[in-house]
This record gives C-alpha cells, structure tokens and sequence, in this order.
C-alpha cells in the first residue's frame, strides 16, 4: 500500500517560520500601504490615487520621475551595448581585467558620489574651471542651475550601466550562433546580421536589464535629494514621512510606485522566460567560439573602455578629492592637502555613533539573511514542501519592492502600534533597519544558497542519514559546510550592501542618536563648515570597506558573482 505524502515535522515548522516573517515584514507592510491608499471613512475608494494625477504639483513629480528613468536608461543602452557586443564575442589580452573593471562603478552609491559631484559641476567647480582655462567660455557655468536634471540622470548612469552590461553579456552569449551563420552565409552584412538577428533574439534579455535600470532609477531617493531635485515621487513620500500615520497620500504614492516596479519585474521575468524558450534554441548542437580581435580593433577596445571607465569612476574620484582637498573653488583640483577630515570622520560623535550603528546593522542584516536565505533555499531545493516556488518567488519579491515602499510601510505599521519597545520606529529604529536591510538583500543570500546546494550533491548527506545522523546532525555536520563559501559570499554582499543602504536609512532614523553612516553623510552635507569634506571622507571610508568585501565575495563566488546584479 502506497504511504500518503507526509511533510516531517521539522520541515513543516521551518517553512511556517520562514513564511510568517516574511508575511509580517514583507507582504504587511506593502498591504498596509495599498489599505491606507484606497480606503477614507467610506470605505473602498480611489480618491487618494486620482489625486496624485489631478494635483499639478503630483503630476509633474510623476512625469519628471519617468522622464529621468527613461533618460538613465537610454544612456545605459548606449554605453553597455558596446562594451558587451565586444566581450561577449571576442578574445582579446586583458579580458578577464576588464570584466572585473566593468563592475567597479557599483562599489560606490550614487548617493554618496553625488556628494563629490555636485561640487565638480557647481557653478564654480572642477568643470567650469576646466572649460575656462581651456577657452571654451569665459564665464562660470552654473551647470545643476541650468540644468537640474543633469547631475542625477549622470550618477545614476554611471551607476546603473554595469547593471545592464551583465544582461546583456548573459543574453547574447545565450543566443545559437548558427543562426547568425546563417543569416552570414544568405548574404547580410555583419551590421545587418546584428541588427536583424542578434538584437531580436537577445531582446528579451535587453529588455529586461532596461526594464530593471528603469524601476531603479524611478526609485531612486538619495542621489535627486542630494542635488536638490525634490520635484520627484521618491523625494516627495521623504517629505511626507512626519505624516505617515494621518495622511494617506503617501500611502497613494508608495502605492504608485510599487505598481509600476512590480509591472516592470513581471515583464522582465516573462521576457527572461522567452528568452530561454527561444533564443536558446539549437544551441546544444552549437557552441559559441570567441573569435580573435584585431590589433587596431583591440586598441581602439582598450580606448573607448578605458575612456568609459575614466568617467565612471569620476564620481568616485571627486570624493577622494573633496575629501582631502583644503579648499575647491575655481580650481581644476583641490587646494592644499590634508587628511584631518578623516580624522573628523571618526572623531565626531555624530559620525562615529553612525559608523558603528552601520557596522552593528548590516551585522545583524547579513546573519538574518544567512539563517533565513539558507532555510528558504534548503526548502526549495532538498525538502519535499509544496509551494517550493512560491516561496522562492516571495523570497525574491524584494527585487520588485524598492527600499522606500518597504521603509514607509514599516512607518505606517509598527509607529505606535508598541509604543517604547524596539518594533516602534519612533522610539528605536535598530531592529526594524536591520530587517529592512535584511529583506532588500535577501535575494543575494538565497539566491547563493540556492546555487551551493544545488552544486553539492545529496549523496553525502543521504550517507550520513543512512548511518543514523540526524536530520539537524546532517544539515550542521554536512550540508552547511558544503555551501559555506556560497553563505559566506552571500552574507559578505548582504553586509556590504547593507552598510550603504540609502532609502531605509533616510526614511527610519529620524534621530541622531540611531543614524547609520548615508544619514550621516546627508545631515553632514547640510552642516557648517567643511561639513561637506568630512561627508565625503566617510563616504571613503565606506567605499573602502565595500571594495574590499566585493573583491572577498568575487574571490569566493568566482564567475557566479556576477548573477547576483542579473534581472533573473
């Protein structure tokens, strides 16, 4: 007789564990805004939601919030589509270096390059004085003045195009090169196989690394708050946090924004699946052989990269400048040189407090993700739990949910609810940023214990069981040193990450006393003196910390690193 399907009792707690915290610090909060925006003392309405297209002041925050997404984006396109075309098809000497070097923009928040950046294109800044010296004017140019826009849709390029690079990498290196052969061999010019074969069949894939630099960038809160551009969604739920629990508009805001991220990750999913489907096809009979690259073509590879690079690390270069620079001001470089504002970065109370408020926070994000990442891959990938997928795809909904609907959403639901303990935000923020970061990087961790696991076969630990180790003896003596490097890898991202996190930090530590180091930065670029050049040198301090974890995180995840910045 055929026994009946049983879950063991282990299993069975560990997937309740797991879905409940994830019910109440990831499905509560998002539900409790959509509640807040679309009832009033009726009952169901829409009224909250229609005013944020009938009020001029919401509506242009809306469409400027587009128009700089769809701006980030195209120029996004413009730089990576190059530079993956070449890496994707070519050998060439130095390879491996530059694709380590593509992924250096990301170790540096535009948040905190912003900080170095608007003074190299202020008024009186680096860039004017560089175009004065040259001829090319012969006046200051007040460059945010003129154009507002132009600092945010510059860094969060910078930022973003690696993002979209690692798609696009991963998308034609997908594609069956017998099928651009044969389009080759009917005739068609190299240009028009690319544009008529190639471009189609990685379309899915483009389409989704665009969609994901889209939803980032319409998110983004740090980088238009430093540059003063407040006309936007993100900037304008900021303003409205000291009144989260009697005006629902922000709640309507919150809303809109989760709405369309969530639209833009389902596409970039199905498009994802279509691509698998499609582009794919025939190409187990097929391999792709990287062909050599000429010696004028390598040259002009080396330069364009290398000029794209330069640019891309200006942010972080204005930074290291702004903070041992005496004096910036109608100068190319700094005045004088000095390193006291490193030293002011770790004296001062405020700074120190939030230096080891980060170092405490992003301690405790990563060990939670190691725990709750490790459960929910072990669930999916060795337990025999129904609804294994849709725990993993709960588990990596926070790539849909931008930092700033998860922070306002624990404002609405924890301000008051238990006031004087540690899950009320307004008397101690600690706990609940720490499960924010926590669950904006879960992904990370198990989308890394999901690979660990799967690489490490089942044999071992089905030996131990046989010999009579407990199922809890086999996970802590077997499996969990199996997969360690992968927990390790993860729960570095997870920290590292975390230590920078903008949206949750602005939005939840509204007292000094519990600011981690971005509150810090921000609050020091509104101070008094040479308060911007001691905001800066915190930045380096935490540019320092972040390079070196990533470079400890690549070491151990070796060419899976970069699957961690992929839309799927």
């Amino acid at each position: 007789m055929r026994k009946p399907f049983q879950i063991p009792v282990r299993t069975l707690l560990l997937a309740t564990a797991v879905i409940g915290f994830l019910g109440v610090f990831l499905i509560w909060p998002i539900a409790h805004s959509f509640q807040r925006a679309m009832t009033d003392e009726q009952g169901f309405s829409l009224l909250y939601l229609k005013a944020l297209f009938q009020e001029p002041r919401q509506l242009e925050a809306i469409l400027r919030g587009f128009v700089i997404a769809a701006l980030v984006t195209v120029a996004c396109f413009v730089v990576a589509l190059p530079l993956a075309s070449v890496m994707a098809r070519y050998r060439f000497p130095g390879k491996a270096l530059f694709s380590g070097l593509i992924l250096v923009p990301l170790i540096l928040p535009p948040f905190v390059g912003a900080v170095g950046m608007k003074l190299v294109l202020a008024r009186c800044g680096a860039l004017s004085t560089l175009l004065m010296r040259l001829g090319w004017t012969d006046h200051p140019v007040d460059w945010l003045g003129a154009y507002p826009l132009l600092g945010v849709i510059l860094l969060e390029t910078l930022h973003l195009f690696p993002v979209l690079y690692l798609n696009l990498v991963a998308a034609l290196a997908n594609i069956d090169p017998s099928l651009e052969e044969a389009a080759a061999n009917l005739g068609a010019s190299p240009a028009r196989v690319f544009r008529r074969v190639t471009l189609p069949l990685a379309g899915p894939g483009l389409f989704a690394g665009l969609i994901l630099v889209f939803i980032w960038s319409f998110t983004e809160l740090g980088t238009p708050l430093v540059f003063g551009v407040r006309g936007v969604l993100p900037v304008l739920i900021y303003d409205n946090v000291s009144t989260v629990g009697t005006n629902p508009i922000g709640h309507a805001q919150v809303s809109l924004i989760l709405v369309v991220a969530a639209a833009g990750f389902w596409i970039s999913k199905h498009l994802l699946h279509r691509q698998r489907t499609v582009a794919t096809l025939g190409r187990l009979s097929v391999r792709r052989t990287e062909r050599p690259l000429s010696r004028p073509a390598t040259l002009l590879f080396y330069l364009a990269f290398g000029l794209v690079l330069a640019v891309a690390l200006l942010p972080h270069l204005s930074v290291i400048l702004l903070s041992v620079g005496r004096r910036w001001f109608l100068t190319i470089l700094p005045e004088g040189w000095t390193f006291a504002f490193f030293g002011r970065a770790m004296a001062s109370d405020l700074t120190r407090g939030a230096l080891v408020n980060s170092l405490l926070l992003a301690s405790g994000a990563a060990l939670l993700d190691i725990a709750l990442g490790f459960g929910i891959a072990w669930l999916c990938v060795r337990s025999r739990i129904r609804g294994g997928n849709l725990l993993d795809a709960a588990a990596m909904l926070p790539l849909a949910v931008p930092g700033i609907v998860i922070a306002f959403g624990y404002l609405g639901c924890f301000s008051g609810r238990w006031p004087g303990t540690l899950m009320d935000p307004r008397y101690n923020p600690m706990l609940l940023l720490a499960i924010s970061y926590g669950i904006r990087r879960l992904p990370y961790m198990v989308r890394a214990a999901h690979a660990g696991l799967e690489q490490t076969s089942v044999v071992y630990e089905e030996a131990a069981a046989n010999l009579g180790a407990s199922p809890g003896r086999v996970i802590r003596r077997i499996t969990l040193p199996l997969v360690s490097a992968h927990l390790v890898a993860g729960g570095i991202l997870c920290f590292v990450f975390s230590m920078l996190e903008v949206s949750d930090s602005l939005i939840l530590a509204q007292t000094e006393t519990f600011y981690p180091i971005t509150k810090a930065i921000y609050t020091l670029m509104e101070g008094l003196e040479n308060g911007v050049n001691v905001a800066a040198a915190l930045g380096v301090w935490a540019m320092a910390l972040l390079a070196s974890a990533l470079l400890w995180a690549s070491c151990l995840l070796g060419n899976r690193m970069g699957q961690m910045f992929r839309a799927g």
